[in-house]
């Protein structure tokens, strides 16, 4: 087996922490170098190397990639849907110019694999609703959604110009209890639990009836493991996998936590979220990755309530 030096970029952020952690666990700590612009966050803490990186420095970034000997690149640094909103330009240039200061490095040190996650704020209004396929209409209306689009498409040129081996995933909103929201349009489904715990009540920026796509954090972690295991004949998506797991509205996720917590009332008050929330599908088909690499979710919407208020809790 190659022994594989994997570098982090965004180790602190809401994937970053928990990917970190489970690369540790699978490669030996001192093998994953978590990077971030920010503080540490306290769950690395003690648990291997990290290093303060600026991505958009890419002579910084060039020459830890060497110094380390490093030999994968997780890219998990980026500007989220609902905040990219507020400052467009910024958005499109972290999250374009991060993408391809990694992948032009993978390609001049010739790194085995390269990781960069996609999301399904790539489709939008004219995309199917129900199920929406691997291969379909997309046209998103957030500048997140667009980098990320943008964003597939030098991942497959890499891939098809250079033989660079870069895999991505589009995740659905992202629910964890180990780190805070990042700033995305989803972020409801996990305030939702801690005011829960709280306050007994909460006020949700999204309509009753909003379903959309969602993924308990330990799913996501798994698919992007496996995806980033599976042999390379066996990857045909080189843009980015459709994954799924649960759909669900904020009715529904408030229904199942009241079974806990009787007494937890939930009251609606949309703001500008409502609109990117409007343009996404309700629902995702990923049998592509299902095919490809027997991708397989482990947890529906009862099972993750219930081990999000066991765990916010303690």
């Amino acid at each position: 087996m190659i022994k594989e030096k994997i570098l982090v970029i965004g180790a602190s952020g809401q994937i970053g922490v928990e990917l970190t952690l489970a690369l540790r666990k699978i490669y030996g700590n001192a093998n994953v170098v978590a990077s971030d612009l920010r503080e540490q966050n306290p769950l690395l803490e003690g648990t291997g190397p990290y290093v303060s990186l600026d991505v958009m420095n890419k002579e910084m970034l060039h020459v830890q990639v060497i110094r380390q000997n490093i030999t994968q690149i997780y890219l998990l640094a980026a500007i989220l849907s609902a905040t990219g909103e507020k400052n467009p330009n910024l958005a499109w240039h972290l999250n374009m110019q991060g993408l391809l200061n990694v992948l032009d490095i993978a390609r001049e040190e010739k790194l085995n694999k390269v990781y960069w996650p996609s999301s399904i704020a790539v489709f939008g209004p004219t995309s199917p609703k129900q199920n929406c396929p691997q291969q379909t209409i997309i046209e998103p209306i957030t500048v997140y959604g667009i980098s990320k689009y943008a964003g597939e498409f030098w991942c497959n040129y890499y891939n098809q110009r250079y033989g660079v081996d870069v895999r991505s995933l589009r995740y659905p909103g992202l629910i964890s209890y180990k780190s805070a929201p990042g700033g995305g349009t989803t972020d409801y489904a996990i305030e939702i639990f801690h005011e829960a715990i709280e306050n007994k009540k909460y006020e949700c920026f999204l309509q009753e009836d909003t379903y959309l796509p969602m993924m308990y954090m330990p799913d996501a972690i798994k698919a992007t493991i496996e995806l980033m295991e599976a042999p390379a004949k066996n990857i045909s998506i080189r843009t980015s996998y459709n994954i799924s797991a649960m759909s669900f509205s904020p009715k529904e996720i408030a229904a199942s936590i009241k079974k806990h917590i009787p007494e937890f009332s939930i009251h609606y008050k949309p703001d500008y979220r409502q609109k990117i929330a409007n343009s996404w599908p309700q629902s995702i088909d990923d049998s592509v990755a299902a095919n490809d690499w027997n991708w397989k979710s482990g947890y529906d919407l009862d099972k993750m309530v219930k081990d999000m208020l066991d765990n916010i809790k303690k």
